[in-house]
């Protein structure tokens, strides 16, 4: 009980910082504070630091425990504080790489949701068509999963302390709102060093020219350095969602979307003409 007025009060506060910023400096004018869908997206916000974050907390402390136990006994009795050279670093230089490389390795797997087998999942994100900062955490449970099981447990294991990742996960939380927020705000001169909201649009737009770009979550020169940076200077997306993925909009529609059969295309063989046959799975990235 404690736990859930906990998040009633975080999302509270949070909800009234942006929400009022969104106010004062929108990328879209007009867009409504509450959309058709907002309640879908409150769900998941409910729903999901309840019980996804605390499976996906288990499952990383586990593979971590396991992984380390295996070398050292004694090191994998110390996770919970950390070991090796990462925690004889200083606070500031270990947050640092914290940041860094979980954003590195969190890059990747953001790109890796984004090919064909694994869009299905992460098509549930993107199937938001205005986005602001309740649109954030519309995130499927699998993606969900992976995405925060991966980075904690290969950090872990590299030897930062888990009350360190416990609170790199809740700012990413707290962040990616921000960068989903309805803002036109791009950071000036930091615009390559930060991700803003404006970078992040980019990523949700349906414009061909920006699709598959901008993955990295904090910091943009991953996106310079892989070649996928796409944040023109004075231009603003304007369109969002997904179109050519279809994604229902319950909250339980979108659970069971990626294990839905879907209808693919093909030709026949004699007569020329496309049919279509049943795949799981099958799905453009867009």
């Amino acid at each position: 009980m404690v736990q859930i007025v906990g998040i009633l009060m975080a999302l509270a506060g949070v909800g009234a910082v942006l929400y009022g910023s969104e106010r004062l400096f929108p990328a879209v004018r007009g867009q409504p504070l509450w959309r058709r869908d907002s309640r879908v997206d409150l769900l998941y916000w409910l729903v999901t630091p309840l019980v996804i974050r605390a499976v996906s907390k288990i499952l990383a402390f586990g593979v971590a425990v396991i992984a380390l136990a295996a070398l050292d006994r004694q090191t994998g009795a110390r996770i919970a504080d950390g070991f090796g050279p990462v925690a004889q670093q200083p606070q500031w230089l270990m947050l640092l790489e914290l940041l860094v490389l979980g954003d590195l390795i969190g890059y990747w797997i953001h790109r890796w949701f984004h090919r064909r087998h694994l869009w299905r999942f992460h098509a549930v994100h993107h199937s938001s068509r205005r986005l602001d900062w309740l649109s954030a955490l519309r995130v499927h449970p699998v993606n969900d999963l992976i995405a925060k099981l991966v980075p904690t447990a290969v950090l872990a294991c590299l030897g930062f302390p888990l009350k360190a990742l416990a609170g790199y996960v809740l700012f990413l939380t707290f962040y990616s709102a921000l960068l989903h927020a309805n803002l036109n705000w791009s950071f000036g001169p930091l615009r390559y060093v930060i991700a803003s909201p404006l970078f992040h649009r980019w990523h949700h737009t349906t414009e061909e020219e920006a699709l598959d770009k901008n993955y990295a979550a904090v910091f943009p020169l991953l996106d310079l350095v892989f070649g996928t940076f796409h944040m023109p200077r004075g231009v603003q997306p304007s369109r969002f969602g997904t179109s050519r993925t279809r994604v229902p909009d319950s909250y339980i529609g979108q659970l069971a979307f990626p294990f839905q059969r879907v209808e693919r295309a093909r030709r026949d063989p004699e007569s020329g003409a496309l049919r279509s046959r049943s795949s799981i799975g099958a799905s453009l990235h867009v």
